[in-house]
């Protein structure tokens, strides 16, 4: 069973909303919504119902469409076709996949209002506008996001409770772990990077570390994306197609911003806007932006237009890059596990610090600046966040790095907007001329 932080926020969810409130757990497909909600009704209530609207009969379909305004009927009704019976404040309904039949999401206003029983939703695609359209959607739904797997996730699935602790008091104190620890702990990382977040490719991957069996649960997942793409984006999924296969190409470039160009000549943005926006909300893919003007609001200079496009997961991003090969030609695992990362493949190690950003609670921003006639003025920063009110910018480097001719020009243009800065690296912790290298599992603190 694989241990998720999530289920500590569904409890403080139920001990303050009493009922008042349902929550929906949104999340992309396969990321592990289904088996958090029913592990949280076993052990958390004295009963439970799982509508899975996936494949929900017929007459429950019409139950919630015929019977929901005499609200006693319905609670008996569905009581006795799942043979369950509800107690009053000690009880849960759960909503899977409830982006199938808006109608029962709709409904929620009513029910929480009734006040009976306690209502869980799980939904992916959630925010797409189709599964939406024609309801009003309730004020009573709180909402939270489930992400893959972090690092420490990961680590309590390998049995591992006490080395995350650890790692997180040499982040605070900014202390080096020390030759035998850091070198652990990359080993652990490496393997955290090429099975992902994934709780199928993980639990593949446990059961006797197996990268085989990890990346067919991967490619597994990938295709359900696909699905889903000719399901949900109708009318504009061959766009979408194009900009979700170019993401490892264009992520393997030195300026990994992506370049419509790759995918047509004349390929413009705004008519591939939409193909963006769908695998955002898909969660999918973790968008970053570029930060034209860097100020603490970094929104409000958002480039839209010009962004860079990581998976959300970058186990999937593994597996993708060699989709149309078999699991033995995928040079990747190889060079991660071995360190022997090449320029291009750096994205791996750039996707992954996304990945961790996001997972905590960032917004995804980059900074970019081309100017031919005064080098001074030409920059490009991986990465910039929100720290004590100023900017800190982030540079991901490999070991053998040399130079941080960006990071210094940024650092010196915006010295009184920074805070700290940041190079995240596969070495100890160190600083150096002001910066602060961190190993990249610190990633995950920032």
């Amino acid at each position: 069973m694989l241990k998720r932080k999530i289920y500590d926020d569904l409890l403080s969810w139920k001990q303050k909303s009493s009922g008042k409130t349902a929550l929906m757990i949104d999340g992309a497909h396969r990321v592990g919504k289904s088996f958090i909600a029913e592990l949280f009704a076993k052990q958390e209530y004295k009963s439970h119902i799982i509508i899975d609207f996936g494949n929900a009969p017929q007459d429950i379909l019409d139950l919630f469409i015929n019977e929901s305004s005499d609200l006693d009927l319905f609670f008996a009704k569905l009581s006795a076709f799942y043979s369950t019976v509800l107690h009053k404040r000690e009880s849960l309904i759960v909503f899977d996949e409830v982006q199938q039949f808006p109608r029962a999401r709709q409904l929620i206003k009513y029910l929480v209002a009734d006040g009976r029983y306690d209502y869980l939703e799980t939904g992916s695609l959630i925010r797409l506008k189709k599964n939406t359209e024609n309801i009003i959607l309730p004020s009573e739904e709180e909402h939270i996001e489930l992400l893959p797997m972090d690092f420490e996730e990961f680590l309590w699935a390998l049995g591992d409770e006490a080395t995350v602790p650890l790692i997180r008091n040499c982040f605070e104190t900014k202390k080096p772990l020390g030759q035998a620890l850091h070198r652990k702990v990359m080993n652990d990382f490496r393997q955290y990077v090429l099975v992902g977040g994934m709780p199928q490719s993980v639990l593949a991957y446990i059961d006797g570390k197996n990268f085989a069996a990890s990346d067919e649960a991967k490619r597994r997942i990938l295709r359900l994306y696909r699905d889903d793409v000719s399901k949900f984006a109708a009318g504009y999924e061959e766009k979408v197609y194009a900009v979700f296969d170019g993401i490892p190409g264009q992520l393997s470039k030195k300026e990994k911003k992506y370049k419509l160009s790759s995918l047509s000549k004349t390929a413009r943005f705004r008519a591939y806007e939409d193909s963006f926006i769908w695998l955002n909300e898909a969660m999918v893919v973790n968008a970053c932006f570029n930060a034209t003007d860097p100020n603490v609001g970094l929104a409000l200079s958002a480039d839209h237009a010009t962004q860079k496009c990581y998976m959300a997961d970058t186990g999937l991003l593994v597996t993708h890059t060699f989709m149309d090969r078999s699991f033995t030609d995928n040079e990747l695992y190889k060079a991660v596990l071995f360190d022997k990362l090449d320029v291009n493949e750096g994205m791996i190690m750039e996707n992954i610090v996304a990945q961790m950003l996001r997972r905590n609670g960032h917004k995804l921003f980059f900074y970019s600046r081309s100017d031919s006639k005064n080098r001074e003025n030409h920059m490009e920063i991986d990465f910039l966040i929100t720290e004590n009110k100023k900017i800190a910018p982030i540079e991901v480097k490999s070991a053998n790095y040399r130079s941080h001719s960006s990071l210094d020009k940024f650092r010196k243009k915006f010295s009184n907007k920074i805070d700290a800065s940041y190079i995240l690296y596969p070495k100890d912790v160190m600083q150096k001329d002001g910066v602060w290298h961190l190993p990249l599992y610190m990633a995950m603190f920032l």
